[in-house]
């Protein structure tokens, strides 16, 4: 193999986190941890027993059993999405739609992942409410970008016709998941669909375009539903009878195969995908295996301070990361406030991009210190250069974003920030590679745009318990709110009693507001971020992601180390030899 420069990062934790901040840490995060844990268990719940019942009552199985029959047996699948429309009520009933009705999902099946959309037939039958086309077409997005045998579980009512004002029109209204079908199916991208009960109108197009089409006996697709036709022209008929398996299988071959109930039909699905080609994975790693990093993922929990303003060491989060706690940082002379690298994870190269925090020095003042954790120059350049290497070599790209954002000040515009910033800009909205983006705490102002923000599409964005997503700080923008009532160190002018409380009053206000506003959960629930994951989680998911990025072969440039553009950088700018 090529040598990579990997060398050992990271320290045992005792050597530098004592046990009480340790234990601080945790306990500061536990809460919140646990309040993901709940919230992910009533998600998963869907509509509640009684609406299982029902199901099984059909001999049918729930949208989640059907994930866990059509994955690889002992594997875990990776929910994306999970809190889309979380804690919003509908109509005057104050009905919810637990994930937007639909599961999302990575999946291994036979070893290949697949992206996974089942329809969860434990909330009003399945049906699409505000918010499920968007989920649904995130989903085949992240499946065309990584070019994921796609996994259709079918069991939709069509539109849930109370909302149907915000779910049926717009660029993303519920129609665009067929466009979304047909790029994926211009792209090569293997599309397979089973069909278990309800199809109506989106949902009986929604299989269609896929390459193969499972039908049990108690499925049926249909434009219009049976109920629609008898008031519309007075025919006394049955969905079955107008759309079932006798028709679509054997007369107007909608669909391929009949089967008897939803055991069968997972059992084909997954033979169908067992005769893809196998991952690509195992030879983009040669002869390095998958190997644990050398320090434990999970003490990542206690090593991250809630409080965003203190600090903690970049590399010790890489060391839990990366395999064997190996990394090989890259143009380390310049631009220290970021840390660029290359680490293996799950045997595979990956490209790190993050931001380092406290104080750094100032190559503009030799000898004092500035914060890091802020996009200054160099480092913008820094990442720029390295994003590009990265997307020429083919390696995907992980984003450790804890960002205050961008340097302001005189200074600043006399340098160009506004130049360099937009060169990254280009260069992330132009890169081929794909990109993952973690928001570790902090993702702030423009500088969660520059690194690979949702925005600046990368292919999935998760989100700890701790994200934040901002403009502006709820203090800061408070101060700024009341600017004309305080002196410069910020106090309140007035000498007034009631017109002090007021002001106080409102500025705890715009406070509370915007920091209710940058909750992890309102960003899930808008879908401005894909997935809120535990600290523990984060390497089990950003292993399946980078595995998924080698998996499929000849859609994009994968360079052998000989040919890296990253060697030829780190020779230029550290003088290797």
């Amino acid at each position: 193999m090529v040598h990579v420069p990997l060398t050992p990062i990271g320290r045992a934790r005792a050597s530098f986190c004592d046990d009480n901040t340790f234990e601080s840490n945790l306990s500061s995060l536990a809460a919140r941890e646990e309040q993901l844990r709940e919230r992910r268990a009533e998600v998963h719940a869907g509509w509640g027993e009684k609406y299982v019942g029902r199901v099984h009552a059909k001999g049918k199985m729930t949208a989640r059993e059907r994930l866990d029959s059509v994955k690889d047996p002992g594997s875990r699948s990776f929910e994306v999405g999970t809190f889309v429309n979380y804690g919003l009520e509908y109509g005057d009933k104050g009905l919810k739609s637990p994930g937007a009705g639909v599961v999302t999902a990575f999946a291994q099946v036979h070893g290949r992942w697949c992206m996974v959309i089942a329809n969860d037939n434990t909330v009003a039958s399945g049906s699409w409410w505000p918010m499920t086309p968007e989920k649904i077409q995130r989903a085949q997005q992240m499946a065309l970008r990584l070019r994921l045998p796609t996994l259709y579980l079918v069991d939709c009512s069509g539109l849930f016709l109370p909302e149907q004002s915000r779910s049926f029109p717009g660029a993303k209204g519920a129609g665009h998941i067929f466009k979304m079908n047909s790029l994926l199916s211009a792209h090569g991208v293997p599309q397979l669909a089973g069909v278990f009960g309800d199809c109506i109108a989106g949902g009986g197009y929604m299989p269609i375009i896929s390459d193969r089409v499972y039908m049990t006996e108690q499925a049926y697709m249909v434009i219009a539903g049976a109920a629609l036709i008898k008031g519309a022209k007075s025919q006394k008929m049955t969905s079955l009878g107008i759309g079932g398996p006798e028709v679509h299988v054997h007369q107007s071959r909608c669909a391929d195969v009949r089967v008897p109930d939803d055991a069968t039909l997972l059992s084909c699905l997954r033979d169908e995908v067992a005769r893809l080609p196998s991952s690509a994975a195992p030879y983009y790693r040669g002869d390095a295996g998958a190997v644990d990093p050398g320090f434990p993922a999970a003490e990542l929990s206690g090593l991250m301070p809630s409080d965003h303003r203190e600090a903690y060491d970049i590399n010790e989060v890489l060391a839990r990361l990366c395999d064997q706690s190996l990394f090989w940082e890259v143009m380390a002379g310049s631009g220290e406030e970021m840390m660029c690298g290359i680490g293996r994870v799950n045997g595979l190269y990956t490209g790190f991009i993050a931001n380092r925090q406290g104080l750094v020095g100032n190559p503009d003042d030799p000898g004092s210190k500035r914060p890091a954790s802020i996009l200054y120059k160099a480092g913008i350049a820094k990442i720029s250069a390295f994003s590009r290497a990265c997307n020429s070599d083919g390696i995907p790209i992980v984003w450790l974003q804890d960002i205050a954002g961008f340097d302001i000040g005189a200074e600043a515009e006399r340098q160009g920030l506004l130049s360099y910033g937009s060169n990254l800009i280009y260069t992330n909205s132009t890169n081929e590679t794909p990109m993952f983006t973690v928001l570790l705490r902090k993702a702030s102002g423009a500088g969660y745009y520059a690194m690979a923000g949702m925005p600046y599409d990368p292919v999935v964005q998760l989100s700890t318990t701790l994200s934040r997503q901002s403009v502006m700080e709820g203090r800061t923008l408070a101060i700024a709110t009341y600017n004309t009532k305080l002196d410069d160190d910020f106090e309140i002018v007035s000498q007034d009693p009631d017109e002090r409380g007021a002001i106080e009053k409102g500025m705890a206000s715009v406070e509370k507001r915007i920091e209710a506003d940058m909750d992890p959960f309102v960003a899930a629930r808008q879908m401005d971020t894909d997935e809120i994951v535990e600290f523990g989680e984060l390497r089990a998911y950003v292993s399946m992601l980078v595995e998924a990025s080698y998996q499929s072969t000849g859609y994009r440039r994968i360079k052998n180390p000989r040919i890296w553009s990253l060697h030829d950088l780190a020779v230029l700018t550290e003088g290797l030899r």
